[in-house]
């Protein structure tokens, strides 16, 4: 082991993921980046450098999730920082969902989310350290988008999840917040940056006026993982450029 943290960003080949991984390796940490793109995790490893690993990882499967901690824990150590942040979407009709469709979200963004949080609970409490882990949830665990269900449920879920966790690891120490991003240059917003009428009504709802960076999650995300929110847990954080505090849009 090393007296350095361990950090485990999964989803973390592209997008708010990698962001997070740059803003955590700045302040120090050892970073593994995990994704269901193995590749594309690689490629993300070797751009941040500093000796920061890559390992394939679909969070949708248990299974694959232990065999990840396992070997992070026997190649470098406890991860003592944890950002959840990988998870989907699968937009379409709500009466059309199929409930293989809605689980198959559920699965990665709530269920992988809790499974990869107890997991690294469990080594830290077993070895009497401290620990800090972000899950990242969305303005939707809040406000909800019809052609979204599930994804704003199992976001709502992240929310609640993450304040009982907080409740249960704060006599070890153990810190647990979420971030909710709004609308985000990502990919998931792709569709949206090219389509000049589903930009407008983005806009509508965001009093900032413009959509949020990577990295602007990224910094929130490295603050609450840091010594600086050391007091902070249970709490969700919204990034969002203002659209949280609107009840209308224009």
């Amino acid at each position: 082991m090393t007296d350095t943290p361990i950090a485990l960003v999964t989803g973390a080949a592209q997008g708010i993921g990698y962001a997070c991984a740059e803003a955590i390796a700045e302040i120090g940490a050892r970073m593994v980046l995990s994704d269901i793109n193995g590749e594309g995790a690689k490629a993300a490893a070797k751009t941040l450098g500093g000796g920061a690993v890559a390992i394939t990882c679909d969070v949708g499967d248990p299974q694959q999730i232990e065999a990840m901690f396992d070997q992070i824990e026997a190649e470098l150590g406890p991860v003592s920082i944890l950002v959840n942040n990988a998870g989907i979407a699968r937009p379409g009709d709500f009466l059309e969902t199929t409930l293989e469709q809605f689980q198959a979200v559920v699965d990665v963004n709530l269920t992988g989310t809790f499974v990869a949080l107890q997991r690294a609970a469990k080594t830290l409490v077993a070895n009497g350290m401290e620990g800090a882990v972000v899950n990242m949830s969305s303005i939707n665990a809040v406000v909800a988008i019809p052609q979204i269900a599930a994804y704003c449920a199992s976001k709502g879920g992240v929310m609640q999840l993450t304040k009982a966790a907080a409740l249960a690891l704060a006599p070890h120490n153990i810190r647990v917040n979420a971030v909710g991003p709004g609308s985000i240059d990502t990919e998931m917003m792709a569709g949206v940056n090219a389509n000049a009428q589903a930009m407008k009504m983005v806009m509508s709802r965001t009093p900032l006026k413009r959509i949020g960076t990577p990295r602007e999650i990224a910094d929130v995300v490295a603050f609450l993982t840091g010594d600086k929110a050391s007091y902070i847990t249970g709490e969700t954080i919204y990034v969002d450029g203002g659209r949280m505090g609107m009840n209308y849009t224009c």
